[in-house]
């Protein structure tokens, strides 16, 4: 059974191995964490307005008493930051910092800051030491562990960034009680998802317990525990996306899709909400190629949509994307190569498996399809 102590997973990377500690009191527990590992005394903490005013200051705090010199700095929240002009800011800040490549910089927010300022980590000084304390679900079980940084352009979500693995990632479970009902929701979609790319015994777990991963204490960091176990397995063995590691992005495709035609509206839907439609349409994709039962797409929809998430187009709020709107989106998405489109489908529950050379055509006739539905 699980028990509320801290967990420690470890990334196996050779000489860029760290850990995941994940539990309670983490953000306190910063300054002696991290000055046990690292020999540099000035750290730059990159944080939001949302996120900041709560816990900087007990960071802030930690990190002082270890004799850290600390900076900070505070960006608007939102999808929308993760753009050039608040690269830029967090470059600017890093180097104001005196910043050198024995100090550190600090990701203190969910997936956009950690995104954010892992970016600029990566290319200040041709890559500074790089730390993420994220404060969301979502951050704390995909974007934090892993090394994948990077920013949003005008073609597409994440197109401009670098591979910069942290020294140390602090996944605070306290700091999860303040989160918005939606937000928690949208980082379960990423827990979910490794159980249905090939943990099929997890997903049945979380069908049965997901109240309790929801209610917090034991049950929680159980699910934490096992979804950064799961990507630390998969980044140790495919760190820069090569092969396997693709298949992290299961109903990625469809959903960055989705996120690109509302323009990265958090309002209308944030990442994790994409995530949960993409992961429905890719197994309900799957159903029509007669790769997998429709059973199991059955099966996907009614979990994540017992537990809040949306699962069809249409509960996206506004106008409706066209399905020729989302095909450019989905020719810009990184999983393309030399215009064949390359999606994570599935042969079965927790049978996902890369499928190269999709036909476009069938995918843009199962989406006018879903769009008319």
């Amino acid at each position: 059974m699980p028990n509320d102590a801290a967990r420690k997973v470890r990334v196996s990377l050779g000489e860029r191995s760290y850990d995941i500690l994940i539990g309670p009191g983490l953000i306190a527990a910063a300054g002696s964490e991290i000055s046990a590992r690292l020999k540099g005394r000035r750290i730059a903490v990159i944080t939001d307005q949302h996120v900041g005013p709560v816990y900087l200051p007990g960071l802030t705090e930690s990190l002082q008493a270890e004799g850290f010199e600390v900076s900070s700095l505070t960006l608007p929240p939102g999808e929308k930051t993760k753009a050039h002009e608040f690269l830029m800011q967090a470059c600017d800040a890093i180097l104001s910092a005196r910043i050198e490549r024995g100090d550190s910089v600090v990701a203190l927010g969910g997936g956009v800051i950690g995104d954010l300022a892992g970016f600029a980590a990566g290319i200040v000084r041709r890559g500074s030491r790089f730390i993420q304390i994220p404060t969301s679900l979502l951050a704390q079980v995909d974007s934090s562990v892993g090394g994948k940084t990077g920013i949003n352009t005008s073609h597409g979500k994440n197109l401009l960034g670098v591979f910069h693995q942290p020294e140390l990632v602090l996944a605070d479970t306290d700091v999860l009680n303040t989160l918005s009902e939606r937000e928690f929701r949208a980082g379960y979609a990423e827990v979910a998802k490794y159980g249905l790319i090939n943990k099929p015994d997890f997903f049945a777990w979380l069908e049965t317990n997901w109240r309790d991963v929801f209610a917090g204490g034991a049950a929680r960091i159980e699910a934490i525990a096992v979804s950064c176990q799961a990507k630390a397995d998969v980044v140790a063995a495919d760190e820069r996306e090569s092969g396997e590691r693709a298949l992290l992005n299961l109903g990625h495709t469809f959903g960055h899709a989705l996120e690109a035609a509302v323009q990265y509206d958090g309002a209308r839907l944030v990442h994790g909400e994409g995530v949960a439609i993409g992961m429905v349409l890719a197994h309900q994709f799957s159903a029509r190629m007669n790769l997998a039962s429709p059973d199991v797409a059955a099966r996907v929809e009614k979990h994540l949509k017992e537990v809040g998430l949306p699962t069809t187009i249409q509960q996206i709020p506004g106008d409706m994307p066209s399905a020729d709107r989302l095909m450019d989106a989905i020719a810009q998405d990184k999983k393309v190569s030399g215009g064949a489109l390359t999606f994570i489908l599935t042969r079965g529950l927790g049978q996902s498996f890369i499928a190269k050379d999709v036909p476009p055509s069938e995918v843009k006739r199962f989406l006018e399809e879903k769009l008319e539905t």
